[in-house]
């Protein structure tokens, strides 16, 4: 089931998306606890009675949790070609260790950064000029947990969407933790909506990434290095894992910096980013 935040009538509603994907049904849930809590205002509830059927076209689409609760865990590093490029760029502190990492590197981006499909990924020339595109499958958890076993862990997962994890390049080069260069305003594109845990099939779904038209990543997430148990077995390692919290695990390889020269993203361009079971996102890039 594909769900989808957007706004209507100047209230904030949530509601399930066609087949086709021009229509959508608004679900009967109360405009304040959609406002930021977005699709995860769905977990551990029945799911609510359905109202207007809606054309996509004149409804304004959200991200599908429009101000996470709490950072968002990302996982870098996490398919085995992306490690190669990215231990090679110069840019990765963790290379000295080998391309491939032993265990899951995990970082966060601030809940502040996520845009929806349309808005702008905007480039602030006096901060960065190195920005790049990773196109990632992002996990929803439903069911809140510490110390997960991996075999346990596909029961704690709500959903899934789709987050591009726009990464300064230089700012991640300069500093030995990723936060500032991954964090930046506009930095986390998500979207168009989010799909139940049903709709993604683990050992296979596409992930791409087209910049201007031109494809520049395709993989799979059988490729994972580390695949989505051992991601939430390795997060929940202490960590009480919260309903709501999202998990972005990782981009393939064909990102920017591993073109010589590096292929930045620049004013003018279009990001989109396609993942098999859940649809596209798409963004412009502007300058800030």
């Amino acid at each position: 089931m594909k769900l989808a935040v957007f706004e209507w009538k100047g209230a904030r509603h949530i509601g399930v998306v066609s087949e086709s994907e021009d229509t959508v049904t608004r679900l009967d849930i109360a405009s304040d606890a959609v406002a930021e809590a977005g699709v995860t205002a769905l977990i551990g509830r029945d799911l609510p009675a359905t109202a207007e059927v809606l054309a996509l076209s004149d409804v304004s689409l959200l991200a599908p949790v429009p101000r996470p609760r709490r950072n968002i865990f990302c996982v870098g590093k996490n398919y085995f070609d992306h490690a190669h490029e990215f231990a090679s760029s110069g840019f990765d502190s963790s290379a000295a260790k080998g391309a491939i990492p032993e265990a899951p590197i995990i970082f966060s981006k601030v809940p502040e950064c996520v845009v929806r499909t349309g808005d702008p990924i905007r480039i602030d020339a006096s901060v960065s000029t190195a920005i790049d595109y990773e196109a990632e499958l992002a996990v929803i958890i439903g069911k809140g947990g510490r110390n997960i076993a991996p075999e346990a862990a596909l029961s704690h997962v709500w959903g899934y969407t789709i987050v591009n994890d726009i990464t300064a390049r230089d700012l991640q080069g300069q500093h030995s933790q990723w936060l500032i260069g991954k964090s930046q305003d506009s930095f986390c594109p998500m979207g168009p909506w989010a799909v139940t845990a049903d709709a993604v099939d683990l050992a296979d779904t596409t992930v791409k990434c087209w910049v201007n038209g031109e494809i520049r990543q395709d993989s799979n997430t059988k490729l994972l290095i580390f695949d989505v148990p051992t991601i939430i077995a390795a997060l929940s390692n202490g960590i009480t894992l919260q309903p709501g919290d999202v998990i972005a695990t990782g981009t393939p390889a064909g990102v920017g910096i591993g073109f010589k020269p590096p292929k930045y993203m620049v004013p003018g361009d279009v990001v989109r980013v396609e993942i098999s079971g859940i649809g596209t996102l798409e963004n412009p890039v502007e300058a800030y």
